[in-house]
């Protein structure tokens, strides 16, 4: 018999625990030493994931407050705010952010601190260092450095290790370089360089198996052949504009409305109007469920409002309904204004 639940096996006993959501682990951690123990194992992650009873976190970080960031529960409509990433560096940007394995990481990434005198960047433009958040241990640690420092680079995670390729070291200078992470291992490895380098942000994203990275203002393509580890280049005409995933299909926001990405040449699928996100800036787009979620941003100044207004809201539209409609949810309670870090963590 199990010592988590009287009278049930232990498998049995596992399995109710596993159904109980996020919100209420805290509460369950008090109940006793063998239900603490349960919830921070990995058995009991193993098992929700098992179950399909795992869920969806909101992960956000804004520019303000400083290495601040939010998790938002669906569930629960509600926002928790996490200890302060404990990084030196000050106002950490441009990183890249994934979650695998129930953790959520922040790799990479430089400086956007700004002299108060002057008005000037300064700081560290790139950084090699690996933070990881336990959202059950409510910590952060830090883990193995990627072989080379980088910022504004694309990062993925592919049959749960990460991915990251391409960015820039300094201001002038991109880079090829592409390696691999385990993080059961907490090694990193080098692999094949990209083919291409461009002057400008990328970011990466995973379709059909594939690692796939994108260059902001280009429509061709980079794609990671998993058996071969090598990159091919293909262009598939791609509208630009912020992109996420809704149950593995990519939707794109370009002139005010939500369009449904297609691979093959053919007339892209208008979903919905976003006209009122054309005068906001700086927010994140992001699939979870059946759903789109854009969040935070600022309002630029415009011809009769000089302003710049920064925004902890947060809109919804279905996606996959027959009419998709928009909503809002829970602002963020803490941060605000441009979005420097956006990813769901599965838990």
């Amino acid at each position: 018999m199990s010592e988590l639940i009287d009278g049930l096996p232990h498998a049995v006993a596992l399995q109710c625990l596993a159904r109980v959501p996020f919100y209420s682990h805290p509460n369950m951690q008090l109940v006793c030493r063998s239900w603490r123990a349960a919830v921070r194992s990995s058995e009991l992650f193993k098992t929700r994931n098992e179950l399909g009873a795992s869920e969806e976190l909101l992960c956000v970080c804004t520019y303000d407050p400083e290495n601040l960031w939010q998790l938002y529960d669906p569930l629960k409509d509600m926002w928790i705010t996490l200890p302060i990433l404990p990084s030196e560096i000050r106002h950490l940007a441009k990183f890249g952010i994934v979650s695998t394995g129930g953790k959520l990481f922040v790799l990479g990434g430089g400086s956007d601190a700004v002299d108060p005198g002057t008005g000037d960047h300064y700081g560290i433009f790139a950084t090699d260092e690996v933070w990881c958040y336990d959202p059950i241990l409510r910590q952060w640690t830090q883990r193995a450095s990627m072989l080379v420092p980088r910022a504004m680079f694309a990062c993925c995670v592919l049959d749960g290790k990460i991915v990251v390729a391409g960015g820039f070291t300094n201001c002038r200078k991109s880079i090829s370089k592409a390696e691999i992470y385990d993080p059961d291992k907490d090694v990193w490895i080098a692999i094949p360089d990209l083919h291409l380098t461009h002057n400008s942000a990328c970011s990466g994203m995973v379709i059909g198996g594939k690692v796939h990275v994108l260059h902001k203002g280009l429509s061709t393509v980079q794609v990671l052949e998993n058996s071969m580890l090598q990159w091919a280049v293909v262009d598939y005409g791609w509208l630009q504009g912020p992109t996420a995933f809704v149950r593995g299909e990519p939707y794109v926001l370009s002139h005010g409305i939500i369009f449904k990405q297609e691979k093959e040449p053919r007339p892209k699928r208008v979903v919905a109007s976003a006209s009122e996100f054309q005068s906001r800036i700086g927010f994140a787009m992001i699939g979870i469920g059946d759903e789109l979620y854009m969040i935070g941003g600022v309002i630029g100044p415009g011809r009769w409002n000089l302003d710049i207004k920064p925004l902890s809201d947060v809109d919804v539209l279905t996606v996959m309904s027959d009419r998709p409609s928009w909503r809002q949810v829970a602002p963020m309670t803490q941060c605000q204004g441009t979005i420097l870090g956006c990813t769901v963590l599965k838990i």
